[in-house]
């Protein structure tokens, strides 16, 4: 059945109230992480974005925010957790916010893309199967979406959390 100007109408209110939905998780989240940092006496600048139909709250520029990532993101993971938490009690919606702090997961994600892509490319030259030590969700898709890249090789995730590992195998 083809579109009607009204069906395009509907789909733009319909992504654009999403996005407006997407715009509040992060204001939520801006406010708690305020209210957070205050408490702590810590200093930071919160940036609000939209990006891939998740709500992303970065903290930037103060000196103790390192002690907010923890070891290995830990701290981190945990924060974004509560933040989501506060958004769902706010709003009634479940988020999927993304939560960074001084830039450690986009640093992280570069890190983990070469992980990806040199294990894949081991796994092609090799034929061996390689399992990579365990990692948190986030980690897990950075390295998948890495791997994918590559032709001749897949991955799968295996075990259970916290303990859940990439297999990077040959294949599709």
């Amino acid at each position: 059945m083809p579109k009607t100007a009204q069906d395009g109408a509907t789909e733009s209110v319909a992504a654009s109230s999403a996005e407006d939905q997407l715009v509040r998780e992060g204001d939520i989240a801006g406010d708690y992480l305020e209210r957070l940092l205050d408490v702590l006496d810590y200093d930071g600048d919160i940036d609000l974005d939209v990006e891939a139909g998740r709500a992303i709250v970065s903290i930037d520029g103060g000196d103790d925010l390192d002690k907010l990532v923890g070891e290995r993101g830990a701290v981190l993971e945990a924060l974004q957790e509560l933040t989501r938490l506060a958004v769902q009690q706010a709003s009634g919606n479940r988020s999927r916010l993304m939560l960074d702090i001084a830039g450690w997961r986009e640093a992280r994600r570069e890190e983990l893309t070469k992980l990806g892509t040199r294990t894949a490319k081991d796994v092609l030259a090799s034929g061996e199967s390689v399992r990579l030590r365990p990692m948190t969700p986030f980690e897990r898709k950075v390295v998948h979406d890495a791997v994918a890249r590559i032709k001749g090789v897949s991955s799968e995730s295996e075990g259970e959390e916290p303990r859940r590992q990439v297999v990077v195998f040959r294949g599709a």
